[in-house]
């Protein structure tokens, strides 16, 4: 399993210049409110919605801001490879490598929430290629495990 030991994951400070220079290269801007949509949903240790990051924002902006333009700017950090979706939580998580191109496999524990990404491009690929031998094509291969994760296994 790849878990990203040749490439640079970001946090902090770094994961914000890293999803800045990623969206100006391609040819967005990265305004004052991507910034603070950005900011709030890398503070979240596990998937966040739009209405959990609107909150945030509105907090540390001290006016509401609605969930609906912090829904357009996610989608659009899902597309920059900023952020992912997580589906069946219908909740967004920062993508802490956002150079690196992966189809994403999610780890959601049932008990806790906790959502852990794993890149594994053999086992990706290898849904790709049987969506392609049934003649449909993949735009967005989406892998989710639901289950226990470590920590709650242990409990």
């Amino acid at each position: 399993m790849a878990h990203h030991h040749h490439h640079e994951a970001h946090e902090g400070a770094s994961l914000m210049q890293a999803a800045q220079s990623s969206m100006e290269r391609s040819g967005e801007q990265w305004t004052q409110m991507r910034s603070a949509v950005f900011e709030a949903l890398a503070a979240f240790d596990r998937p966040a919605s739009a209405y959990d990051i609107a909150d945030k924002v509105s907090q540390s902006q001290g006016r509401r801001v609605a969930a609906n333009s912090v829904y357009r700017i996610l989608d659009l950090f899902v597309g920059a490879n900023l952020a992912r979706r997580v589906e069946s939580a219908n909740a967004y998580i920062a993508n802490d490598h956002p150079d690196c191109l992966h189809d994403c496999i999610f780890l959601i524990c049932d008990t806790c929430g906790n959502t852990t990404p794993l890149d594994d491009d053999k086992l990706s690929g290898g849904v790709r290629a049987a969506a392609k031998e049934a003649g449909f094509t993949p735009e967005r291969p989406v892998i989710e495990v639901r289950g226990t994760c470590p920590d709650c296994k242990v409990a």
